[in-house]
């Protein structure tokens, strides 16, 4: 998979050089290009953004920069990318959007700053058949200095559902949110045996796996139940 950044800031993306990141990228998995939006930029200040029409505070991100920024990315592109505009009005971001993230070829993100990217640009790539798709993308209900945080969240999401990034493939299928049941994960415990007077769950060192597997089902339910009760069916949803 490619993946492409464009930033105003395109140190705050150096974690992606971290970790699995940095490994599938070592191995081929993955190609990340990170980009500074200034850089198509055309006037003696490098100005990348200008004051909103229609009055109120902020600045307003050019469309005309942003323009020039895609269109060099697209030109290099062997695929028709998807590109992903991180925003607090975006479609919220969840495992299922991830998933199908991590099936594309080629993603561009546009961290977005001050008051946001000039909505055309959204809409003018939407329309257009060099890109399959636009999608802006919300990572929660707050929100942030920019979208280099929220693309960091995102890419991270991906990549760990691409096949090799991972050292066992297993890890992705017993995620939170990853089930067919939406359940989160439940408790998870290691060695010592006893730590600071709390003890492994007996059921965990028996070796029975069938009840090791209802405990687990039984710990993830009452879990989400605590976390998550949104997660967890209607009564009228489990009717017949």
């Amino acid at each position: 998979m490619n993946i492409d950044v464009v930033s105003l800031f395109p140190t705050y993306l150096d974690p992606l050089k971290l970790s699995l990141l940095g490994k599938a990228q070592d191995v081929g998995i993955l190609e990340v290009s990170v980009h500074n939006l200034r850089d198509w930029a055309t006037d003696q200040h490098k100005s990348v953004d200008d004051t909103p029409y229609g009055g109120g505070p902020g600045m307003v991100m050019s469309p005309v920069v942003w323009g020039s920024a895609l269109d060099s990315i697209r030109e290099k592109s062997n695929h028709n990318p998807v590109l992903v505009i991180p925003t607090p009005s975006g479609q919220p971001f969840d495992q299922i959007l991830a998933q199908s993230f991590s099936r594309e070829s080629h993603l561009v993100f546009a961290c977005g700053r001050y008051e946001g990217i000039d909505s055309r640009v959204a809409r003018h790539y939407g329309d257009s058949d060099q890109w399959r798709e636009v999608i802006e993308v919300s990572i929660g209900d707050y929100v942030l200095a920019g979208g280099e945080v929220a693309a960091l969240v995102i890419i991270e999401a991906i990549a760990r559902l691409i096949p090799g990034v991972l050292g066992n493939p297993q890890s992705v299928v017993d995620d939170s949110f990853s089930r067919v049941d939406s359940l989160i994960e439940g408790p998870v415990f290691t060695k010592p045996l006893l730590w600071r007077g709390l003890e492994v769950p007996e059921v965990l060192r028996s070796g029975n796996h069938g009840l090791i597997d209802a405990w687990r089902r039984e710990q993830s339910r009452a879990r989400t139940q605590e976390f998550r009760p949104d997660l967890l069916p209607s009564e009228a949803d489990s009717k017949p």
